[in-house]
């Protein structure tokens, strides 16, 4: 291998951090390489949030019209090319990806290579056969879908995250280990495509780190909507049958039972994109499950190394990602003092209806020891909900009794991220409960609800 080529940042994987990162040390005058093993753009825009959103939408679309008849307007038989919504997924995808990479190409100071990555000594990185060496690097590798650990699995040709999101055709049943978010989005999807659809959850509940009442109510929609859960189950073993079919055998509360579909998805966590990086030779730790250590402000064990996104574990949310680049960004960029300390984790949960979520709720109020009161409001008594007849789910914020602040909110429901994130500006502004339950909102709109919620507390 020749004599490394002399940079000032190597940023290995181009994903929501490392992109927007690359750039931006370019433009401070930091000739940069930036390293993608495959596709530009990461998790998020190839086989994350963009796909999986814009198979959701073809999905919400084939549930609306088969329900055509409760708003009046009559329809034939629904039925879904699962090609066609494959390629419109596609050209979406190809969209984003093209621009970010145009972007990045036309910025001047970035070199853009293409290859699998690894460290050959501290800040000193290979790549087919070159060598790039910088004072600084970091690492935005991502994720992907946790290996089946399930006996006889590997051999019925599994379905993981992204190959599900290849098929052109519907499955005729479709079996999902792990009760997830990942896993329910696409629960709901296929079971919105036309697939029967079993979801097998180890967990006493769907969505662990859930409250209770938010749980179930996540299991009562999907019930509803016919796919079947089966909780405090435990897949033992799979095998394919000589019709082409995949046997799943689970271990349940009520003993043994055998589920029997023609496709199964693996939806039960992600490891983390290091064992080919091999981040011991940069003097840079993992954890147990390969994730690299790092503390507040994203620095490694190895002085000049730093690690964003995923790979670093912790809530695996592109936004979090790109938080990380503008924490980067603040200290090294901008000569700020930004950590990850007290950052709010918002996210949603792209199930119909959404889950938004932001801040404590009350399992976590109670571990902390935290005084608070709760209100809760059922869609049901929600006007705008109502005249769309999509009134399932519910409302639930926690409140400090004293300061009267706002500590957390889930929002299951009709837009449920969006009337998450005004409760969530409103935690940013220090707006107490009752300004929100006496506002004057326009009806009849979504934020109306709040004023209702809010009563609740009186």
């Amino acid at each position: 291998m020749s004599s490394p080529e002399k940079y000032d940042a190597i940023v290995i994987g181009a994903g929501q951090a490392g992109v927007p990162l690359s750039t931006a040390l370019a433009k401070v005058g930091r000739r940069t390489v930036l390293i993608e093993r495959e596709h530009v753009g990461g998790t998020c825009i190839n086989e994350g949030c963009t796909p999986t959103k814009t198979m959701v939408a073809s999905a919400r679309v084939a549930y609306l019209a088969r329900r055509a008849a409760d708003y009046g307007v009559e329809t034939g038989p629904v039925r879904v090319n699962l090609g066609r919504v494959r390629e419109r997924k596609r050209s979406i995808v190809e969209s984003f990806r093209g621009g970010s990479q145009r972007r990045i190409e036309g910025t001047d100071g970035v070199d853009l290579v293409f290859g699998e990555a690894r460290f050959v000594a501290r800040r000193t990185v290979a790549v087919d056969g070159r060598s790039f060496r910088a004072d600084l690097v970091f690492i935005n590798t991502g994720g992907r879908p946790a290996p089946p650990d399930v006996p006889g699995l590997d051999r019925v040709a599994p379905l993981d995250s992204t190959s599900i999101m290849e098929l052109d055709e519907v499955p005729e049943h479709l079996i999902v280990l792990g009760g997830g978010y990942i896993g329910l989005e696409f629960a709901q999807m296929f079971r919105r495509f036309g697939s029967r659809v079993t979801v097998i959850q180890r967990g006493r509940q769907l969505l662990p780190l859930e409250d209770e009442d938010i749980a179930d109510a996540v299991l009562g929609i999907l019930r509803e909507d016919g796919v079947e859960v089966l909780l405090k189950a435990e897949a033992r073993c799979a095998e394919r049958l000589d019709d082409g079919s995949v046997r799943v055998i689970a271990r349940t509360a009520e003993g043994e039972r055998t589920i029997v579909g023609s496709h199964v998805l693996l939806a039960a966590g992600r490891v983390p994109n290091t064992e080919r990086l091999e981040p011991k030779a940069a003097g840079v730790e993992t954890d147990a499950k390969g994730f690299i250590r790092v503390n507040e402000r994203l620095e490694t064990t190895a002085p000049g190394v730093y690690a964003l996104g995923d790979v670093k574990g912790g809530p695996a949310f592109t936004h979090i990602s790109y938080d990380d680049y503008r924490i980067i960004r603040a200290n090294l960029l901008e000569w700020g003092n930004r950590t990850t300390a007290d950052r709010p984790v918002p996210y949603t949960v792209f199930m119909d209806p959404q889950l938004g979520r932001i801040g404590l709720n009350e399992r976590e109020a109670r571990k902390q020891g935290r005084p608070y009161r709760v209100a809760t409001m059922p869609m049901s008594y929600v006007a705008r909900a109502l005249e769309m007849d999509e009134a399932r789910g519910m409302m639930k914020v926690l409140v400090d009794p004293e300061s009267r602040q706002l500590l957390g909110a889930a929002v299951l429901g009709i837009e449920g991220g969006e009337v998450m994130a005004a409760l969530q500006l409103a935690m940013m502004g220090s707006v107490p409960y009752d300004r929100i339950r006496d506002a004057v909102f326009a009806h009849p709109t979504l934020a109306e609800s709040l004023n209702n919620l809010f009563s609740t507390l009186d």
